[in-house]
Formats: structure tokens, sequence, C-alpha cells
């Protein structure tokens, strides 16, 4: 039977959605134990909220002053410290994982295995690769411990109500002096984080101009929905890097996703394949995101995002 540890992703004493879907890539394994490993320098409010996901066993905590900031080369070697006895060890496939455990891994002196969207056995899983365009089946070494990235737009969220026993766990190792917390340049918004959001809406390259884009804002506010936005859309200068959408920016999965001037490269489609409706406005009927659109429409975006506007009411 297998034994996992879920490495939990968390900010400002929130823990990240992205840790609940670890938790179900984690379950599908049907583990003997599912524990979760929560590193903060107070991981107690956090721990609390990992102790609700339905299907973990157990929440360990280790405090370090050393921890109050996700920087993965001082996290890795008290995670790698953790593993002994865990057949698993999987954390997210966002910028935290994808930071994380590589790092781990290669403490553990294993292959890492990323972007498992799939979980066919507890050593096989299955992972995109070619931009999304086909689908590997990969077998990781038995008798070596698993470590993997979960690439999260696959998995759905576990469920609230459990309520698992919190234990403050000991990770000696020795912290490396080569990296630190110098500081954090982030974003302010209110708007949901492009992520983990239900509804998001995203411009393109036919929005024209970073003053059009408050057209793209204004919408998403009034559907209480996140922004994004193309490579083309970032590369212009319209909007900041962190909402770019697709294959070198985030992979999501909204259960609504606006596709406004965008014309559809296969890189952009990489990163909204597992949305669940996607609606496409663009003047060129042979754009390629007509393709995957569930609802498309073809016309003039500034002629009809104010008649969306004023339906909306």
């Amino acid at each position: 039977m297998s034994k996992v540890l879920v490495i939990a992703e968390h900010l400002d004493g929130v823990l990240n959605a992205s840790t609940a879907k670890t938790v179900s890539a984690a379950a599908a394994l049907k583990p003997e134990a599912l524990e979760v490993a929560v590193l903060a320098a107070d991981p107690a409010a956090v721990a609390e909220q990992a102790a609700k996901l339905a299907g973990v066993t157990k929440v360990l905590t280790v405090a370090n002053p050393a921890n109050a900031h996700a920087i993965g080369q001082v996290l890795a070697p008290q995670i790698a410290a953790l593993a002994t006895g865990y057949t698993h060890v999987f954390g997210p496939s966002t910028t935290f994982g994808k930071d994380l455990m590589p790092c781990v891994a290669a403490l553990l002196g294993v292959a890492q295995v990323s972007d498992l969207i799939t979980v066919e056995g507890e050593h096989t899983f299955t992972r995109p690769i070619y931009a999304g365009n086909a689908i590997i089946t990969v077998e990781a070494p038995a008798d070596q411990t698993v470590v993997a990235t979960v690439r999260t737009a696959s998995w759905p969220e576990a469920a609230q109500g459990g309520s698992a026993p919190i234990e403050a766990a000991s990770a000696a190792a020795t912290l490396p002096t080569h990296t630190r917390f110098v500081g954090l340049a982030a974003g302010k918004s209110d708007r949901p984080d492009l992520q983990s959001a239900r509804r998001v809406v995203s411009g393109g390259r036919g929005v024209g101009s970073k003053e059009n884009f408050e057209i793209i804002y204004k919408l998403a506010d009034k559907l209480g929905a996140a922004v994004g936005a193309s490579r083309a859309a970032v590369d212009a200068g319209y909007v900041p890097n962190e909402l770019q959408v697709g294959q070198t920016g985030k992979i999501i999965a909204p259960e609504l996703y606006l596709a406004i001037g965008i014309s559809g490269a296969i890189q952009h489609l990489t990163g909204i394949k597992d949305a669940g409706t996607i609606v496409a406005i663009n003047k060129d009927p042979d754009a390629p995101i007509f393709e995957i659109a569930d609802i498309g429409l073809v016309g003039d975006l500034f002629q009809l995002l104010p008649e969306l506007d004023a339906a909306l009411g």
C-alpha cells in the first residue's frame, strides 16, 4: 500500500486551492495514508485548513522562521528529511511546485514525474507532452520514492468535512545559505486569483491597447471573474505577465472562460483545454479559437461587449 505526503502551498496563512487538488490526485492512489505537510514560520492556521480536506489522514507541521517565505531551496531539504517512509511525495504544478519539487527529487536522488493528469496505478501515470497535443503514459521505478507535480487544472478540489489530526514534525536538515529571501513584488487585485477562479475573462491582441483593456476589466468585474490575457497581449504591453494564460503562462480550468479578441494559438489553447465552457468573441470567423469554443460569436468586440454589458444589467 502507498503512503503519500502532499506538500501544502499557502500564502499569508491561507491554504491555496492547488493543495486541495493535489490531495485529490493523491487520493486516486487509494493510499493507506495521505498526509499533508505544512512548512511555515507559524503553520497553525494553514494546518487547520488542511485538516478539513476530505481524505487527509494527518497533517504534519514544520515550524521554522526560515519557512516564512516559500523558497524552494530552503524548503526542499526539510521535505527530503520528512520523506522517509513515504512512497510518494506530491506537490502542485504551480509556480510554487515547479520551483520546489525538482529540488526535492534531486535531494532524494530520483527522477520527477511532472504534470500528472491521471493516476493509472501506484507507479503509472499519464501526463501531457508537445504542448498538450499528446498524452504519454509514464512508469516510475517501483523501488524509489515517487516525486511528482500534479497538473491542478486536471483535478477537482478535495471536498471539505475532514478532521485529520495535526502533529508537529521534526525535519532536521542543514539549510542552505546561498539562497535567501530579499523581497516579493506582487500585483494587488480585488479580483479572484487567475489560477483558481471559476470564471475568467481574457483579452488578446484584438483588444488593441492597454487603454482598451479596460473593457475586459469592466466585464470581468461584472461577472465576478478573474482577468487573463494571451501572450500576444502581454508581449504588446497591454497587461502584466502574471495574467498570461497558456503554455508559457498559467494552465487554468475555470467553469467559464471568455476569450475576447484572442485568435487561439496552440500555446494559448494548451492553457484552457480543461475549461468547462469556452466562449469566444472574434471578428475573424476563421480564428482557431472557434474550433474549441463551445459558444462562438463573430463580430467586433467593441460593439459586442457594450451590448453584453448592457444585457447583464
